[in-house]
């Protein structure tokens, strides 16, 4: 019997193959929200391995297991937190791996007060990456934050953070955290942008629907999710239906 708390995807902090050359991690829950309620949110990590090395996004905790089976895909050489709230364990990915090049989203500095410390890349644009012959990279620009979306075309995989979130009622404790998610239009299988999130993107809603509609052009079979169940098919769908108060 699994002795991981509820609402985590056990087992957690090991590498479990997605596609070729495309893992996931799951992480430990964390809390986050307004000073009341805050939300019990799983953590998810996902690891690309490239031509030249391992890609690592939105990294969790970094555990001896974890760190003895990254070893076997390769050198970590990128570690990307990918927007502003994803941030919280680069450090200790920077201390592990001195070499690695960090890459951060727009206002993580701001964010992290003094945890982020460190000389960083900024990712703001589309293209001027050491990953580009290989990965898509996608900002999406909103008022509180700019989210920066991955697309792994060889896989067909999608790369998201928070831009949806997808909470399984059956992994929550008690009625309030099933009913947040569900007044959050983020509970399964009915998961999409936070409504909150939404708010943040009214004075950017076209730019918004041209990044979905690129997305969607990208035809993904497969979408990782930072936080809930993740799409392992139908990933272009499940776009449109996450998004079809935007689209329509």
């Amino acid at each position: 019997m699994s002795c991981e708390p509820r609402g985590t995807y056990p087992p957690i902090g090991v590498l479990k193959p997605v596609a070729e050359n495309v893992w996931i991690v799951d992480g430990p829950l964390i809390r986050f929200g307004m000073p009341w309620p805050e939300m019990p949110f799983p953590t998810r990590m996902s690891v690309i391995r490239l031509a030249s090395g391992l890609f690592i996004h939105s990294p969790t905790a970094l555990s001896l297991t974890l760190k003895n089976q990254l070893q076997e895909l390769g050198s970590v050489r990128w570690i990307v937190g990918p927007n502003r709230i994803h941030y919280w364990w680069i450090p200790d990915w920077k201390r592990a791996y001195p070499d690695a090049e960090i890459y951060l989203a727009p206002r993580i500095r701001e964010q992290s007060k003094e945890r982020i410390n460190f000389t960083a890349h900024a990712l703001s644009g589309t293209k001027g990456y050491p990953w580009d012959d290989e990965l898509d990279t996608l900002p999406v620009e909103g008022s509180f934050m700019t989210e920066i979306e991955f697309f792994h075309a060889e896989s067909r995989t999608l790369v998201l953070t928070d831009l949806i979130e997808n909470f399984e009622p059956s992994r929550l404790d008690g009625f309030l955290t099933r009913w947040l998610t569900w007044l959050g239009g983020v509970q399964d299988p009915h998961g999409s942008m936070p409504r909150d999130m939404r708010m943040t993107f009214l004075q950017n809603r076209e730019n918004l629907k041209a990044a979905v509609e690129k997305m969607i052009d990208w035809n993904p079979e497969r979408i990782i999710l930072a936080h809930g169940r993740w799409y392992e098919t139908d990933g272009a769908r499940e776009l449109r239906r996450a998004f079809a108060w935007l689209l329509r």
